[in-house]
């Protein structure tokens, strides 16, 4: 059983959701260009709910990425979303 979704395990999932973005290549460099966030900024930026809601926003709207990162992390996608539900902006 999992245990409830707080938002701190909220921002947990979003921070290795963020891991695997930056290590995906083209994605990073497509939610960097979105977001107009640069490499610094990603790291400045990452202990903040809102930005990791946008993290969570650029990977759900991206059905192969957020399955990708689900297989990766071994979670249902179902997680995926009451985890971005967590988070500020939801």
């Amino acid at each position: 059983m999992r245990p409830k979704m707080t938002p701190a395990n909220a921002e947990i999932l979003a921070l290795k959701s963020l891991a695997f973005l930056a290590n995906s290549g083209e994605p990073l460099d497509r939610f960097m260009a979105l977001s107009g966030a640069g490499a610094d900024e990603l790291r400045d930026r990452a202990g903040e709910p809102e930005f990791l809601a946008a993290v969570m926003d650029f990977l759900l709207s991206d059905e192969a990425l957020l399955t990708a990162f689900c297989d990766d992390a071994s979670i249902d996608p179902r997680e995926f979303q009451m985890a971005r539900q967590a988070l500020p902006g939801a």
